[in-house]
């Protein structure tokens, strides 16, 4: 035994050698590798439950969350005034909008120009300063890689001769009338080192028309590590890509809903022509409820019905109501109760076959699952989430997650049965994130019915809720759309249920944190995104312009640095013309806590650590080629 784990290790170390060949070499990295340990933590970036509010998303993309205000307030202070500092943020955040507004306003001198690149040289140096100068050269934009690297690098000399060739290249720049490009590119590679990291805490797509342009603009953020949580309305359109019948209808339902259709029109290339032909010669408008809808609404319902008739460990039966349907008095009988239907339009529901597609239903379904299968734009989105995505993540004692981890009302965490095996806590969510992989991988129909319980199962982890879509489609009275919650978001406003989700997930309760979304929090009724004595940090503060009248705000995002953690709760933002018109950035309230009294560095965190075994594998090398047991390579 002790043999074969030395064959191993002796195989390890030929491989490592192929990279480092000479002890020189493994002197080099490890002299680089220290060095790292002792830099500052970069700057974590916490966002959730955008919904496709486009343009809100990128403001706070562009600003990460007052980042660069900070940054851009403590590298001038007093030199530049409020008026300054706030036109230098705002060309960061919007270059060629601002220099098109510049133009028009006949304000492009030379001496503007000048004085910009001076500022944005300025921060952006500040910024360097806390990464490698080998990470800065990977961040700075290609086209200027050279330029912009000398410029971070000059410093005044005995002769001043660095300082002149600074001054020359500033001067060619705006010779050659490169300067906006120039401008732009600095702006970029500010963002880029103001942020190391960004999480996306699930709930990117649904409610906003604007998800599809979200996915591109994450798909092009090459230059920082990038991880996202599934959200249920993530799961569900990875569960439409894949071709689950339920998922689709309900993919559908949301966009009528909400009025975006046209994202699967126009950005996924996904025809509605048949359904909508279908729905015109089968239901009538009535009310608020357009054919459309109807037609959509009662495929959502047979479809569910099945996968409900599927699976009875979902323990779903209550929400099979189409056969509880008496259309002679125009009710619906749930638990036990009557209650009055606003439509009696139901002539595709067979009383003796509720769930059952008729032939035409069938077409129209088979349809829909061609067009979303087929949509390469949405696969390449879908992708996207699958390569960067998880259920859930464990990075610097934060426990990030969309939802919540199911649990009893004594705090003991909830089976389910997956497949035969009852599983609860983290081996749940492992079984999960399982199960999407296998749905997108194999299209199978268990994985895939897996998807849309996934989307809004009562014990799903990334829903924790009894969806009432049926009453909220068909019922007028309100109360009965109340969904019951599952126990895990009561329990969780107290330190011990808390404790319990963070031991089950290896992270230490005293200094560890969970990050939500999910839940609008809702700061009207008085409630706070900080729970638990700052054990749970709830960070859905409501994106979606729908969500603004209750929760009174337009989103939180938390930001962790150097520094400590802080949460940002954010009004509205207007529009990109407001904020180039009068500097008009997202106001923000910041809550500081989780601060510490001395610096946050590198060596204090998940890649310290993983530095430090990379450490410990080079002086294993070191060793080997000092003892003969490996020979360097010239």
């Amino acid at each position: 035994m002790v043999f074969e784990q030395s064959e191993q290790t002796r195989k390890y170390l030929d491989l490592l050698a192929q990279h480092f060949p000479t002890q020189q070499a493994v002197f080099t990295e490890i002299i680089n590798l220290q060095a790292i340990l002792n830099l500052p933590k970069g700057t974590e970036h916490f966002m959730s439950d955008v919904h496709g509010e486009y343009e809100a998303f990128m403001h706070i993309l562009n600003n990460c969350s007052g980042v660069v205000r900070e940054h851009v307030d403590e590298t001038f202070g007093e030199r530049l005034t409020e008026q300054e500092k706030a036109d230098l943020c705002t060309l960061i955040y919007y270059p060629h909008e601002k220099i098109e507004r510049v133009r028009r306003a006949h304000e492009d001198s030379p001496s503007w120009y000048k004085a910009m690149l001076d500022e944005l040289i300025t921060v952006t140096r500040r910024l360097s300063s806390r990464y490698t100068r080998s990470k800065v050269r990977k961040a700075i934009p290609h086209a200027y890689a050279y330029i912009i690297d000398e410029l971070l690098h000059t410093h005044p000399d005995e002769n001043s001769y660095r300082v002149q060739y600074h001054e020359r290249i500033i001067a060619s720049i705006l010779e050659t009338d490169a300067a906006e490009d120039f401008i732009s590119s600095l702006a970029e590679l500010i963002k880029r080192l103001a942020v190391d990291h960004i999480h996306l805490v699930g709930d990117i797509f649904d409610r906003g028309g604007g998800a599809a342009k979200i996915m591109d603009r994450l798909t092009q953020c090459t230059h920082q590590r990038l991880d996202i949580q599934w959200g249920n309305h993530d799961l569900l359109w990875m569960g439409a890509a894949a071709g689950q019948p339920a998922c689709i209808m309900t993919v559908l339902r949301n966009n009528l809903r909400y009025g975006n259709y046209e994202i699967l029109e126009n950005d996924y290339g996904i025809s509605l022509r048949e359904l909508l032909a279908f729905a015109n010669r089968t239901y009538y408008a009535e009310g608020t409820l357009t054919p459309l809808m109807k037609a959509v609404n009662v495929l959502l319902f047979k479809l569910e019905g099945q996968i409900i008739g599927r699976h009875p460990e979902f323990d779903m039966s209550g929400r099979l109501l189409l056969d509880k349907l008496d259309l002679d008095r125009g009710t619906v009988k749930i638990d036990g109760r009557s209650w009055p239907l606003i439509t009696c339009n139901f002539p595709t529901v067979d009383t003796c076959n509720p769930y059952a597609l008729n032939e035409a239903e069938r077409g129209i379904v088979d349809k829909l699952v061609s067009e979303f299968t087929s949509s390469g734009h949405l696969a390449t989105h879908v992708d996207f989430l699958y390569c960067h995505g998880s259920m859930y993540l464990v990075a610097n004692d934060n426990l990030l997650f969309h939802g919540c981890i199911p649990m009893n009302a004594d705090g003991t965490f909830s089976s389910m049965n997956c497949l035969g095996t009852w599983r609860s806590g983290r081996d749940y969510l492992d079984f999960c994130d399982r199960i999407a992989r296998r749905a997108w991988r194999d299209r199978d129909q268990e994985a895939l019915d897996w998807m849309w319980y996934l989307w809004c199962g009562c014990k799903s982890p990334a829903s924790g809720r009894v969806v009432k879509t049926f009453e909220r489609s068909y019922i007028d009275d309100r109360s009965a759309w109340r969904e019951p919650m599952d126990e895990y978001f009561t329990l969780t406003h107290e330190p011990g249920p808390c404790d319990a989700v963070l031991r089950e997930f290896g992270v230490s309760p005293e200094h560890g944190h969970i990050i939500n979304g999910h839940t609008p929090v809702k700061t009207t009724s008085g409630e706070k995104p900080i729970r638990a004595n700052g054990k749970l940090l709830v960070i859905d503060g409501g994106f979606c312009r729908a969500y603004h009248p209750t929760t009174g705000i337009a989103g939180y995002t938390l930001i962790s640095s150097s520094r400590g953690m802080r949460l940002k709760a954010h009004e509205a933002f207007k529009s990109i013309d407001e904020a180039l018109a009068r500097n008009a950035d997202i106001q923000s309230e910041t809550f500081r806590f989780a601060t510490s009294d001395r610096r946050i560095m590198v060596s204090d965190t998940d890649t310290g650590a993983e530095i430090r075994e990379q450490i410990a594998d080079l002086r294993m090398l070191l060793d080997a080629y000092r003892s003969g047991l490996l020979e360097e390579r010239a």
